[in-house]
């Protein structure tokens, strides 16, 4: 199952991520209307700043997600067959419980409302807006056979061209 896994050497802290995530989840699908849209578009993906490195991140679905454990309407539940932890804002009543228990902290609450955003991981696209929008390739959508394959890959080369010191 396809994920957004981050390589944290690559990223530049530049935020594309975040506009480009906002813009998907506006209502116009472009930035210079999504800029006039009240309430504005809210971001799902956050680049955070730690000990001078950046760290883009957003919901990690988890396979047994606390904020869909304890969700007491069932606006968050596990769709299994996408890997997706999916969010009903109909169901939703606001009572934040989620926001406190979300252990990467992505999940807020809309502006003027009680009621949550989080990430959808795209769900309507072939590729998130994120990982679509980042100059550098820092998100990469792929599943993690994929994503092994390709580390090993990059080792087997640095090997070959004689990069690669070991300890």
């Amino acid at each position: 199952m396809k994920d957004v896994f981050i390589e944290l050497e690559k990223c530049q802290g530049c935020k594309s991520c975040e506009l480009a995530c906002a813009v998907e989840h506006s209502k116009a699908k472009t930035l210079f209307a999504a800029i006039s849209e009240t309430p504005l578009p809210r971001k799902r993906v956050f680049v955070e700043y730690v000990d001078g490195k950046r760290f883009p991140i957003q919901c990690r679905h988890c396979e047994e997600a606390p904020c869909v454990a304890i969700c007491v309407s069932g606006a968050l539940s596990r769709d299994e067959s996408r890997a997706l932890v999916t969010h009903s804002k109909e169901r939703c009543i606001g009572c934040g419980m989620c926001v406190m228990v979300c252990p990467f902290g992505v999940i807020t609450r809309e502006m003027g409302s009680k009621v949550i955003t989080k990430c959808d991981r795209c769900k309507d696209r072939d590729e998130p807006a994120c990982v679509e929008s980042c100059p550098v390739g820092a998100l990469v959508f792929t599943d993690m056979e994929e994503l092994e394959k390709t580390r090993r890959r990059g080792v087997i080369k640095n090997v070959l061209i004689g990069g690669f010191k070991a300890s």
